[in-house]
Parts: C-alpha cells; sequence; structure tokens
C-alpha cells in the first residue's frame, strides 16, 4: 500500500476546519444584515392637525382702569323751618318717591300763622269789592263810588247854579260856594281812590304773607327731593331742628356714575358713547355694561391723567354707591395688525412658539406676541399674513413633524375683536 506524503496529510486535516470557519463566519455575517434592517424604523403616516390662518384685521383696544361708583345724586336734605320733630316715617334703605315725607315738623304754629293771614285776606278782599275772580276796580270800592257819586251831583249843581248867575237870578257868593264843593268833591274822590290803591296794594302784601303762611305748612313735612333710597336718617321723634339742619341723606343709585382716571397717553381716543365693562369684587363672575358720558375738557394736574365718567344702569340696584370698579374701557381703533387664534401660540415659561405649517411638514417658530383680544392675539413678530399655524389637538407638535390638514377643524380668526391695551391704576 503506498503512503500519503506530509503535505497531503496536513491539507486533509486542515480543510474541515476551513469549512467549519467559514460556514461560521458566513452565518454570523448574515445575523448582522438582518438585525440591521429589523432597527430602520419605517416612514410616521402624517398626523392630523388643525389650523388657522394669520389675518390682519382693525382691533378695537379696550383699556384697563380702576375707578369708584358714585351715585347719580345725593343730597343732605335739610328742614326749611325750626321746630319740633313729630314724625320720622322713613329709615336707612327705603325707597322713597319725589316729594315723599321724610321727617315731620310740628305743623300747629304755622298753621295758626296761615289762619291769620287768610283772615286778613279776606277782610281785605272785602273792602275792595274784588270780582268774581280777584281782579281789582278801583270804581268798585265802595268809598270810590260814593266820593264819585258826590262829584257828580256837586258839578251837577255847579252848572245849574252858573247858568243862573248869567241871568243874574243868583248871587256871586252862592255861585263861589258852588264852585268850592265842586273842588272839594273832586279832591274827595281822587282821596278815594288812592286809598282804595293802597288798600289793594295791602291786599297784595297779606296775599304774600299768606302764601309765606302756607308755604311754612308745607315746609312742617321734609320731603324727598327726588326718587332714591334713604342712605341715612340724622334725626329722632322729639329732636329740635333749626333751619338748614341735615336731617336725612338721599341718594340716587339708579343709574350709577363711574368715575375713571384713563392716562394721557389714551386721551385722543376716549369719546362720550364708547362701552365700558366692569366688575366689582362683590360679583366677581359677573360683569356690568356701561357707557361714557362725560370727559373732562382738561388733565389733572396731578396724575397728568383725564377724568371719564361712564353711566351705569343698576335698575335692581345690585351695585351700590363707594364699590371699587375695574373697567375695560374700549377705545377707538387705530391700525391693522397681524392677529391669529390664541390656540396657535404654545407658551413655555417666557418663551412662545407657533408651528407653522410648510410642505407638509411643521416649522417652529418663536413668537411674540402683543395684546389679546377675545379668541384672537396680536403677532409682532415670527409669523406672516397669510401663514397657517398649526392647533395642537392633543397630541404634541415638534419640529419637521409631518402633519396633515384637517379642514374645519378649528375656527378662522374673526373681525372685530377687542384687544385690551394694559392696565392703568
Amino acid at each position: 500500500m503506498r503512503s500519503s506524503s506530509p503535505l497531503s496529510r496536513l491539507s486533509a486535516a486542515l480543510l474541515p476546519a476551513l469549512l467549519v470557519a467559514g460556514l461560521a463566519s458566513l452565518s454570523a455575517g448574515c445575523g448582522t444584515s438582518s438585525t440591521t434592517a429589523a432597527e430602520i424604523p419605517p416612514t410616521p403616516d402624517p398626523q392630523e392637525v388643525s389650523a388657522v390662518t394669520v389675518s390682519r384685521q382693525r382691533l378695537a383696544r379696550e383699556l384697563r382702569v380702576t375707578g369708584t361708583l358714585l351715585a347719580d345724586e345725593q343730597a343732605e336734605v335739610a328742614a326749611e323751618i325750626a321746630g319740633r320733630v313729630v314724625g320720622t316715617p322713613v329709615e336707612r334703605g327705603t325707597l322713597v318717591r319725589e316729594g315723599q315725607t321724610l321727617v315731620q315738623i310740628s305743623a300747629v304754629e304755622k298753621s295758626a300763622q296761615m289762619k291769620e293771614a287768610e283772615a286778613n285776606v279776606a277782610q281785605v278782599a272785602a273792602a275792595l269789592d274784588l270780582g268774581p275772580n280777584g281782579e281789582f276796580d278801583v270804581e268798585r270800592v265802595p268809598e270810590v263810588a260814593n266820593a264819585r257819586a258826590e262829584l257828580r251831583l256837586a258839578e251837577s249843581e255847579f252848572d245849574r247854579i252858573r247858568s243862573l248867575l248869567d241871568q243874574r237870578v243868583v248871587s256871586q257868593s252862592e255861585f263861589d260856594q258852588r264852585r268850592t264843593r265842586v273842588e272839594a268833591a273832586t279832591q274827595a274822590y281822587e282821596a278815594a281812590r288812592n286809598g282804595a290803591r293802597q288798600r289793594y296794594s295791602s291786599y297784595t302784601a297779606a296775599l304774600a304773607r299768606l302764601s309765606l303762611a302756607r308755604q311754612g305748612v308745607a315746609d312742617t313735612r321734609v320731603r324727598a327731593p327726588f326718587t332714591g333710597v334713604v342712605a341715612e336718617r340724622r334725626v329722632s321723634t322729639g329732636d329740635y331742628v333749626n333751619v338748614g339742619t341735615a336731617v336725612v341723606t338721599v341718594v340716587r343709585i339708579q343709574p350709577l356714575r363711574l368715575a375713571l382716571t384713563v392716562p394721557e397717553q389714551y386721551i385722543s381716543r376716549v369719546a362720550a358713547g364708547q362701552a365700558v365693562t366692569l366688575t366689582v369684587d362683590a360679583y366677581p363672575d359677573r360683569t356690568f355694561e356701561a357707557t361714557v358720558r362725560y370727559v373732562s375738557p382738561a388733565l389733572s394736574s396731578e396724575q397728568r391723567a383725564l377724568t371719564v365718567e361712564a353711566v351705569v344702569p343698576n335698575a335692581d340696584r345690585e351695585l351700590k354707591p363707594g364699590m371699587f370698579a375695574t373697567a375695560q374701557l374700549e377705545l377707538q381703533a387705530e391700525e391693522d395688525v397681524l392677529v391669529v387664534d390664541a390656540r396657535a401660540i404654545q407658551e413655555a415659561a417666557d418663551t412662545r412658539r407657533a408651528f407653522v405649517v410648510v410642505d407638509g411638514r411643521l416649522e417652529e417658530r418663536i413668537v411674540t406676541i402683543g395684546q389679546r383680544a377675545g379668541s384672537l392675539v396680536e403677532v409682532v413678530t415670527g409669523l406672516a399674513e397669510g401663514e397657517t399655524v398649526a392647533v395642537q389637538n392633543g397630541r404634541p407638535l415638534r419640529d419637521r413633524l409631518p402633519v396633515r390638514v384637517v379642514a374645519g377643524a378649528a375656527p378662522s380668526t374673526r373681525a372685530g375683536a377687542t384687544a385690551a391695551a394694559g392696565d392703568a391704576r
């Protein structure tokens, strides 16, 4: 048998080992390729988002200011006469009508004075023989009528005596006597007329005294000068009051007045008739409407501010004078600004971001905002008119995210919004 060479025997021994190593290497290479392919993530589907459009609008801005509610009218009602208080039919908080009695003062003395004045008037009127409507005719006065009759008789006798004198039937002495009688009758008639006029002047004065006496009786009732509410009653039954003593404070609280102070930079945009919305601490969840009625013609020298007064309807009398109010004064619009739905702006710390839809992907923008106006916000920098901005719908938004805008999912910006111009205190 032929023996093999040493080289042949070495090759035969190494061949199986090389085959095994090659197969192992091939298996390892195939396994590595398979794992790498599995780790590559597939391209995600576009995320559905709502979107709004950046637009340009003219905003009617609002200025936040503070003020105080005041009564529309307030009166310290005083006594017109001195006397003892005999009745106080009202209390604090009583609603009163114009002319309603607030305090009753004793009328005994004033009533007696009125009766005396009425008697004097009646006495003088009877002596003057006034007409049915109280008109005065001096010839109707009895004394004047008698004097006039005497004068006519004297004149008649004098005319007869004068004709007889021409015929020389009577003497010159008798003629002179008749003429003197006519002169005396004339003077008596004029004196009666003057006396009647004087008595009529006395009658006029008596009427004036009667009017004062009646007013004195009326003044025993202290009355409400207008319809309102009793804020304070200062006297009680039995008190003695003098002329001018304040007895009751009455306020009119429907409507109320709201006094506001507007900074100098806004005075050109405030005018009568503008709308005002206000809140008070007593009703934190409610707002009340008012209208500017008065704008001061000059600035306050201390504050360099303008005093503005608004009328606040208060039919239910829920608001009270003296309440502190925070008001939003609607200013006149100045110019168009960029606005976008406030939901499109994301805030984190002091940074505000918006995600603009560009070619199916989101582009993150750092934005600066201005005034807010309801559901809108003013965009100062970072966005341009007409750009489409995504609105987050529960899923987070990020830069370069593929998206698909869902039409009609979010409302577009609306016209006629109102922006807050800031706080002025």
